[in-house]
């Protein structure tokens, strides 16, 4: 979708989840609080969550509508996180080398930025990342398959880091029905 879909999409109200991520809460509970990015953070419900436990949080968005909810809900709850307005897409944003001690990539698919994302995170530092895969269930509604990882692909990517979480199927703890690859891996 383009930026201008997704900001009325959230002017509709649609996406109101303010939840964060299940599998992230889980997986940074023991982790110790550094830099981190939140990519395609839409209106910021995992972000605010890093946010208040001390992370230190860029958002990146291309919706400027999500950005701005992310914002008023920074503001309201006191918190400091640097939101940003970038479209991915276009390469508006430049993930620093080195830079980050967790990277998030959640429900958001462009394979060209996985080495950006793997070269992003220092050593030690940790990528949380939920993508939806190609699912052939009659259910399902069809998607653009550019945007839709097969099996195995987000494993491989992350092949040679150490990995904490690796799953392929529906998600136990989401409202998505399509089925996702999960994988939480730290750079060696």
């Amino acid at each position: 979708m383009k930026p201008a879909e997704w900001d009325a999409r959230y002017r509709r109200g649609e996406n109101p989840d303010e939840a964060p991520s299940p599998l992230l809460v889980r997986m940074v509970e023991n982790f110790a609080p550094g830099r981190a990015l939140d990519l395609a953070c839409g209106p910021g419900r995992n972000a605010l969550y890093l946010a208040e436990r001390g992370w230190r949080v860029t958002a990146v968005d291309a919706s400027g509508v999500a950005v701005d909810i992310l914002q008023r809900r920074a503001r309201q709850r006191g918190l400091a996180v640097d939101a940003r307005v970038a479209d991915l897409e276009k390469g508006e944003f430049e993930i620093e080398p080195c830079a980050y001690d967790l990277i998030c990539d959640l429900f958001y698919l462009r394979r060209d930025l996985f080495p950006q994302i793997q070269a992003g995170v220092r050593p030690g530092g940790m990528v949380i990342a939920i993508i939806h895969m190609v699912d052939e269930t009659p259910d399902v509604k069809p998607m653009n398959p550019a945007f839709l990882l097969r099996s195995g692909e987000l494993r491989a990517v992350f092949a040679g880091w150490r990995v904490l979480h690796d799953y392929e199927g529906k998600p136990a703890d989401s409202a998505h029905r399509r089925r996702v690859a999960e994988i939480v891996a730290t750079r060696p």
